[in-house]
């Protein structure tokens, strides 16, 4: 097929820059811009330092309407703010990694509707989509979780989900609970019960079980950089025998979600767009725990992923990626 033409808005922060590391290498993209106010005028690598000795290029604080995708890539609540302000061609297809689109009653906007953007449960549709509003990070790893047993329609009577994650999940801007001193030897519980995922991951159960119990999500913030561990709980008479069998049958296919034969661990899929499944029964008690990195599976990697669904290349296209492991 023909190179695909991307542009990146807000490309300056840690998801346009895990985008950019991995469209910089992608065989079937070229990046026509990487746009950004606050950093306008600046190579990409003075930004982004491991860019160096891959390109010259800088940032700019124009865009070009001749691109084929367009990934946003700023905060929650500008997506929506550019393209009221600069509209674009109807040609252009869309990536969005905020909120702003993601819930069933935000999903149509200037003639335009968005997918959800999680292939385990939406492949088909993304891959006839023209606008695709991506998954959060923690919603990702748990979703993936649970997915399989809202879709065999298990007889649950609670959820339980306890979920860490790393700093870059609070985004660039600094603040009190993400700087070094205060994150360094510490954990701490926020939003607990009522964090903005919530409402995403409970309308894809739905979608597969009208019946799903509501989620009790306790997150927290990580004294480390980056990666989500969610560990989802439910009680279960089915054997473990049962439950992997079905959780391996609804991940057939999707290269990215495992299944993994051993306990899992963040090392295992940091630097990766992989999602380990880890699962574990005693007595009636049954223990998913779901691993991903937030910057890659839950953000930039399923975007890409997601591009790659969309224009008919291979779902790991630009995506091979090595998890450090030590």
């Amino acid at each position: 097929m023909n190179t695909i033409k991307v542009g990146i808005i807000g490309a300056a922060g840690y998801t346009g820059g895990e985008l950019m590391r991995l469209l910089i290498s992608h065989p079937n993209v070229d990046i026509a811009f990487a746009y950004s106010k606050s950093s306008a005028g600046k190579k990409w690598y003075e930004v982004h330092h491991d860019l160096l000795g891959l390109t010259d290029r800088g940032f700019t604080v124009g865009f070009s309407q001749d691109i084929d995708v367009l990934f946003l890539c700023s905060g929650h609540g500008e997506s929506r703010r550019f393209l009221e302000n600069n509209p674009l061609n109807p040609s252009i297809r869309i990536i969005d990694l905020s909120t702003d689109f993601r819930h069933r009653e935000d999903a149509d906007f200037q003639n335009r509707t968005f997918i959800y953007g999680l292939p385990e449960l939406n492949r088909d549709k993304i891959a006839n989509a023209r606008n695709i509003a991506n998954p959060g990070c923690f919603a990702t790893a748990i979703q993936l979780a649970l997915l399989p047993l809202a879709n065999a329609k298990m007889d649950l009577s609670a959820v339980h989900v306890n979920a860490t994650t790393g700093s870059t999940g609070a985004g660039q801007k600094p603040t009190e609970t993400t700087h070094f001193s205060w994150r360094d030897n510490n954990l701490s519980i926020y939003k607990a019960f009522t964090h903005q995922h919530l409402q995403e991951i409970e309308e894809s159960v739905k979608s597969l079980n009208p019946d799903f119990p509501s989620i009790s999500f306790v997150p927290q913030r990580g004294n480390f950089s980056r990666g989500i561990l969610a560990a989802a709980m439910v009680e279960t008479e089915k054997s473990i025998e049962e439950i992997n069998a079905l959780f391996t049958e609804y991940y057939k296919g999707h290269p990215f979600t495992q299944v993994a034969p051993f306990e899992v661990a963040l090392k295992q899929v940091v630097n990766t767009n992989f999602c380990y499944l880890g699962i574990q029964k005693e007595g009636n008690q049954l223990l998913i725990v779901s691993v991903i990195d937030n910057l890659l599976k839950g953000a930039s990697g399923q975007a890409v992923q997601n591009m790659n669904l969309m224009f008919g290349l291979p779902e790991t296209a630009g995506l091979q990626l090595k998890a450090s492991a030590f």
